[in-house]
């Protein structure tokens, strides 16, 4: 079926059809959602050529991917964002484009990207807290959404972001009711706006709850299995060491739950630990029960969410910037319990 075809089943120009499958916000709800019906109905599937000449647009959406942070392109987390994104584009209409580039091309990309007219808008990733990009993008008039924030320039532009610092804030006081006074933070590289606010969100609850900073428990790495592995491996090793560890990712859990299992402790008992980030599709928590007590951040809605925003700011270039701050939900698993006493290493020999 075409979109003449569609138009006459429906009764309604093509014009109104079009601009109802294309999100265009003067078309009603209730026509929105007949026309949207009567296409699935049908198997009506637009044209993106065409669709493209009929709104003067591209129909195609792009990420660019810094390789100083090429890691994301293998980590669930990103894999899961982009998911839901293209979920979204692929119901729109959009193609997407992921492109990476050095950091020092990266104002380059850019800026031929908006030269040659390929995309209607940008998905930002991994902002970082002295970030030049934003000043560029606002530049370059092309629709953008961050996901994350510019540091302490959170005004003037679109936004969806974790709110960090206090999921960070609250896990660090849950562990610290439990009865930990050791505990220790793993966090991505801290040059990124998400970690620096996991790490004052962290150094809050440690602050809340009485206890002093203790910088030997506190490390800023890629967020790898092996950096989780290696890291909590020297902690445990320490004369001292901490009887609670908080991570920044699943990743970095699966490593500290290697070191633990290495050590011969058991976690919940001999040692607790909090991960972030367990909402994967391919990468679960545990089943019925996590395995691990978690802030949960559904990852692939998020990249649904930013998706939707994108869309509308082209849709309607006059919309004012919208941001969503999201809370993580501290969900209890088997891999947190009180703090031990005395603290128990088994050595295996």
């Amino acid at each position: 079926m075409n979109l003449r075809q569609l138009s006459a089943l429906l009764g309604l120009s093509q014009t109104t059809v079009s601009r109802a499958l294309n999100g265009y916000p003067e078309v009603s709800e209730a026509t929105r959602q007949r026309v949207a019906q009567a296409a699935r109905a049908h198997n009506y599937s637009p044209n993106t050529r065409a669709k493209s000449l009929a709104t003067g647009r591209s129909m195609a959406i792009a990420h660019v991917i810094p390789l100083s942070s090429h890691h994301e392109m293998v980590n669930p987390v990103f894999a899961d964002f982009i998911a839901g994104a293209g979920e979204v584009y692929a119901k729109n209409g959009y193609d997407m484009i992921l492109s990476m580039t050095g950091d020092r091309d990266e104002s380059k990309v850019y800026r031929d990207i908006r030269a040659k007219n390929t995309v209607d808008g940008l998905i930002i990733h991994a902002p970082r807290l002295h970030d030049s990009r934003l000043k560029l993008l606002e530049d370059l008039g092309l629709p953008f959404v961050v996901h994350g924030r510019f540091g302490n320039q959170t005004e003037g532009y679109h936004w969806l972001d974790m709110n960090n610092r206090r999921a960070f804030a609250r896990a660090t006081g849950f562990l610290a009711e439990l009865g930990h006074r050791r505990i220790a933070l793993l966090n991505g590289l801290e040059d990124m706006d998400f970690a620096d606010r996991r790490r004052d969100g962290y150094l809050t609850g440690l602050a809340n709850h009485g206890l002093s900073r203790d910088p030997f428990l506190m490390a800023a790495q890629e967020m790898t299995e092996y950096h989780g592995f290696s890291v909590t491996k020297t902690w445990l090793a320490a004369p001292s060491p901490p009887t609670a560890i908080l991570l920044s990712s699943m990743i970095l859990t699966m490593g500290a739950r290697r070191a633990v299992h290495e050590a011969g402790l058991t976690l919940g008992r001999d040692i607790s630990i909090i991960s972030h980030d367990d909402d994967l599709s391919y990468f679960r928590n545990g089943d019925p029960v996590p395995e691990f007590t978690s802030l949960r951040s559904p990852v692939r809605d998020h990249g649904r969410r930013a998706a939707q925003m994108l869309l509308r700011a082209i849709a309607t270039p006059d919309m004012p910037p919208q941001n969503q701050l999201l809370e993580a939900e501290l969900h209890v698993g088997l891999s947190t319990g009180p703090a031990p006493l005395p603290f128990r290493r088994v050595n295996k020999g």
